[in-house]
């Protein structure tokens, strides 16, 4: 592999990586509020009205969601530009 195309991969592992840790962890977090919906739901009596995520909460999901899979989707895009060159 030549030089350039070396350094374009490490320049997509570059950008993948965080993109994929943003993902995982935002994952995570999606899972331990849920969890915890879950568990002050369990508490309240039937007539109380049902528990949802506040919408600050949801919102910034989506943006770590949308922000990682553009950091993969660019890092793929690096990788096949430098088997291109």
């Amino acid at each position: 592999m030549a030089l350039p195309a070396l350094l374009i991969n490490a320049l997509a592992l570059a950008v993948a990586c965080p993109g994929a840790a943003l993902l995982f962890i935002t994952r995570l977090r999606e899972q331990r509020a849920m969890a915890d919906l879950t568990a002050q739901s369990e508490k309240r009596t039937i007539d109380q009205p049902m528990l949802f995520l506040d919408v600050r909460t949801e919102r910034a999901h989506r943006v770590a969601y949308r922000v990682g899979f553009v950091c993969m989707g660019l890092a793929l895009s690096i990788s096949w530009l430098s088997t291109h060159l």
